[in-house]
């Protein structure tokens, strides 16, 4: 669904080489406003290298895309302005020591100092905190979380948060910048059938509401745009240069250069 806010995204032999070889390459996409769009493909196949770049934290070095009217890799700037991360390894770790308040009101405060008006940081402090907590309750009605399932509210720890729950939650910090662009990573990593089919659910609303999603899933469910970053055929797959299976065979998926890759993302 096309909602208010919600942005199309594409691809034309989209591509991203990194000092050890290709991340990923030859990724084509056309996805509608309000489309969820499902990144399938092996471990070390460059998915959350994908990921980062359509979101404006790593820059692409073969093809184009689109994400709104704005244009990659030129416009990474503008493209992180209107998109967010969630559920990333290594760029939106959760702190298993703080409470789910905690966290909510962090980025909520976040929010509110680096992207509200003048006008409204003037705002009586009782106006400011009423709206802090409606920005809230809306992106954890929108994330699905239940504060009154959790074992101790919104005072329970990350730590103790079941691996579903910290997932919600990681969508619904991100959804308190109100994004047109939300990325989601490992979106069914170690959970249950049942609980797959929940994440997809949860996203699949996320996106009809007016977020653009793009998720990384081993199974996507069958109305998603899946674009794949598998390698086309065997000759593709060992020809120099480019992503292969075996993780040791493959200098795109050096574990070294994955970690830079992600702590970059997380200073952009």
């Amino acid at each position: 669904m096309d909602g208010p806010n919600a942005v199309a995204v594409s691809a034309e032999g989209f591509g991203l080489k990194g000092p050890r070889g290709w991340a990923f390459r030859g990724v084509d996409i056309d996805a509608e406003p309000g489309a969820l769009v499902v990144v399938e493909g092996p471990s070390g196949s460059g998915r959350t290298c994908l990921l980062l770049a359509l979101t404006g934290r790593m820059r692409s070095t073969e093809g184009s895309a689109s994400v709104g009217p704005f244009r990659l890799p030129k416009q990474l700037s503008a493209v992180r302005r209107i998109s967010t991360l969630a559920h990333v390894p290594g760029v939106t770790d959760l702190d298993p020591a703080l409470t789910v308040e905690e966290h909510l009101r962090e980025r909520a405060l976040l929010q509110r100092r680096f992207d509200g008006s003048l006008r409204a940081l003037l705002r009586p402090r009782a106006e400011r905190a009423a709206a802090s907590r409606a920005r809230i309750d809306t992106a954890l009605a929108a994330a699905g979380l239940d504060r009154e399932a959790l074992p101790k509210g919104t005072r329970t720890a990350v730590r103790d948060l079941e691996r579903n729950e910290a997932l919600r939650l990681s969508v619904a910090l991100a959804l308190i910048g109100r994004p047109r662009l939300l990325g989601v990573d490992d979106t069914d990593l170690k959970l249950s059938d049942a609980e797959r089919t929940q994440v997809w659910d949860l996203l699949r609303s996320v996106a009809e509401s007016g977020t653009t999603v793009v998720a990384v899933g081993s199974e996507a469910p069958k109305d998603a745009v899946v674009v794949s970053t598998a390698p086309r055929d065997e000759a593709d797959e060992r020809s120099p240069g480019n992503p292969g299976t075996d993780e040791n065979e493959n200098p795109g998926t050096d574990k070294k250069e994955t970690a830079d890759a992600l702590a970059e993302a997380g200073r952009a």
